[in-house]
């Protein structure tokens, strides 16, 4: 990344929310396939072999501190054990777009769980910024779906307002496992071994969940390889390439910026559907992540 040294950061940010949306669209056919809990946890172990790799390789290992490690693994149990098999539940029933622009309200729930537990200010942009995202969120979910869409990845399996709560819950469980882990991350802990420690948290939970003797849990078919290329895919786009541009974005780019790059995820989605599904969007699906960006733009601006 070196042809245009004013970009590089900004592009690095807009590829993570790229890597982000494209993750949302490969996960919905391995993911329906063996659940949400047999998927996460190929992700999870796969990801955090190879975290594992670079950290014991690169020994950032020894910069995380006992004071860390419980912070760490409350962190990894909600925000990703919980969080990421809510939100594949949640992608499950009511498709990548859905859950994908449900899942963005992290960003917002972060910053009012910041204000409640770690007395961060909350100013007038800021709640400008969390009622846009709202709102583009609610006129997604409504109004984002065209009569007479019917591509597999737009349908709705059960009933709508439970995937809505899945969506909100994952969101939820990812802004309140970034709360918990902010004071560490604050303390310079390196972002690879509290990543590693935080998956494989996640990993050994959804492994003795699998364990529990009834079907929901188990896997709902067998783990070809092909299929488990497919998941693994998903994991190192999402937390390793996503992540890594992130990072690197962060390291020398404006933090608003950045920030408001990546998290224009719920809006690629969409051409990446209508090239995947053959169908363009509805006119909803379109204000309603345009919205979604706009509010985190005024949020990160505010915050």
């Amino acid at each position: 990344m070196t042809a245009f040294p004013d970009l590089d950061h900004e592009l690095a940010a807009l590829a993570a929310a790229a890597c982000w949306a494209a993750t949302g669209i490969l996960s919905a056919a391995p993911s329906g396939r063996l659940g949400a809990i047999a998927f996460n946890r190929v992700r999870q172990v796969t990801v955090t072999l190879l975290l594992a790799l670079y950290v014991v390789a690169t020994g950032t290992w020894r910069g995380l501190g006992a004071d860390m490690i419980l912070p760490l693994i409350l962190s990894g149990l909600i925000g990703i054990f919980v969080g990421d098999t809510l939100l594949f539940t949640a992608l499950n029933r009511i498709g990548p777009r859905r859950a994908g622009i449900l899942f963005a309200l992290n960003a917002p729930i972060a910053a009012v769980l910041g204000f409640l537990f770690l007395d961060e200010t909350l100013p007038p942009l800021a709640l400008l910024g969390i009622g846009l995202t709202v709102a583009g969120v609610m006129l997604a979910i409504f109004f984002g779906k065209r009569p007479g869409q019917s591509a597999r990845l737009e349908a709705v399996n059960g009933p709508l307002w439970i995937g809505v709560a899945l969506g909100l819950g994952a969101a939820t469980g990812q802004a309140a496992g970034s709360i918990i882990a902010r004071p560490v991350m604050a303390a310079g802990v390196d972002p690879f071994a509290a990543s590693m420690l935080r998956v494989g948290v996640a990993a050994a939970c959804l492994s003795l969940v699998m364990l529990l003797p009834f079907g929901a849990v188990k896997p709902k078919t067998a783990l070809t390889f092909r299929l488990f290329g497919q998941t693994a895919l998903t994991g190192v786009l999402a937390m390793g390439m996503g992540m890594t541009l992130l990072l690197y974005a962060l390291s020398g780019g404006k933090v608003g910026i950045v920030s408001t790059l990546s998290a224009t995820s719920p809006v690629l989605i969409l051409p990446l559907l209508w090239i995947t599904t053959g169908e363009r969007p509805a006119h909803g699906a379109w204000a309603g992540a345009l919205l979604v960006a706009a509010g985190m733009t005024v949020l990160f601006l505010g915050a």
